[in-house]
C-alpha cells in the first residue's frame, strides 16, 4: 500500500510538469502571434497568465519537496526528483520570457517584414524543440535528446541575424531595440529548452552530458 501510494505520487508529479509544459508551450506560441496583433488586450491577458505559471512550479516545488522528506528516495527516484525541480525552474523562467516579449508588444508593434519573419521563425524552432523533447521523455530517445540540444545552434543564428542589421527597424531606434529585446527573449528560451534537454539526459543516463560531450 505505502509503495502503491508513493508511486502515484510520482504518478502525479509527471502530471503537474507535463501540464507546465504545455502551458509553457502555448505562452510560448501566443507570445510570437502577439508580435503582429493589431491589439495589445491579448498581449495583456498572456502577461496575466505568466501568474499561473508561477503557482504550478511553486506547487512542483512543494510536492519534491514533500517527497524527499517524508518517502527517502532510491537513488534512481531521487535523481528524478531533482531533475523535475530543475525542468520545473526551467519551464517558469521560459514563461518569464513570454511574457517580457507580451510586455514589449504593449510598448510596440512591429511591421517590418524581415524583422518578424526572423521573429517568428525563432519561435517556431524554439516550439519545435519543446514538441521533440516531449516525444523523446516518453521513449527516453537519447538521439533526440542530443539533437534538440544541437539545434539551438539555429536559432542563436538567427539572434545573431537580427541583432546584427545595420538599418533600423521601420527608421526608428526604440523599435529597433525592442526587436533586440524579443529576440534575446527567444534565444534565451532556447537556452532553457537545452538545459531541460541536458537534465531529462541525467536522468536517464545518471551522468551529466558534459561528460558524453569530453
Amino acid at each position: 500500500m505505502i509503495r502503491k501510494r508513493y508511486e502515484g505520487q510520482l504518478n502525479e508529479l509527471f502530471k503537474d510538469i507535463r501540464t507546465l509544459g504545455l502551458r509553457t508551450y502555448s505562452m510560448i506560441d501566443q507570445s510570437i502571434r502577439v508580435l503582429t496583433d493589431s491589439q495589445i488586450t491579448h498581449a495583456r491577458k498572456i502577461i496575466k497568465s505568466d501568474k499561473e505559471i508561477n503557482k504550478l512550479e511553486f506547487d512542483i516545488n512543494e510536492k519534491i519537496v514533500m517527497l524527499i522528506t517524508k518517502q527517502q528516495p532510491i537513488a534512481k527516484d531521487l535523481r528524478l526528483m531533482m531533475s523535475a525541480l530543475k525542468i520545473a525552474s526551467e519551464f517558469e523562467r521560459m514563461a518569464d520570457n513570454a511574457a517580457n516579449i507580451a510586455k514589449i508588444r504593449t510598448r510596440a508593434k512591429f511591421t517590418d517584414k524581415y524583422l518578424v519573419m526572423r521573429l517568428e521563425t525563432m519561435g517556431r524552432l524554439a516550439l519545435l524543440m519543446l514538441k521533440d523533447l516531449n516525444d523523446a521523455a516518453k521513449s527516453n530517445d537519447l538521439e533526440l535528446v542530443k539533437e534538440i540540444i544541437d539545434r539551438d545552434k539555429d536559432i542563436d543564428d538567427l539572434y545573431k541575424q537580427i541583432v546584427n542589421t545595420t538599418y533600423l527597424i521601420d527608421n526608428d531606434p526604440f523599435v529597433s531595440g525592442q526587436a533586440h529585446l524579443v529576440a534575446r527573449y527567444l534565444e534565451r528560451i532556447g537556452d532553457h529548452i537545452v538545459n531541460i534537454s541536458e537534465h531529462m539526459y541525467y536522468f536517464i543516463t545518471g551522468e551529466r552530458y558534459e561528460s558524453y560531450n569530453n
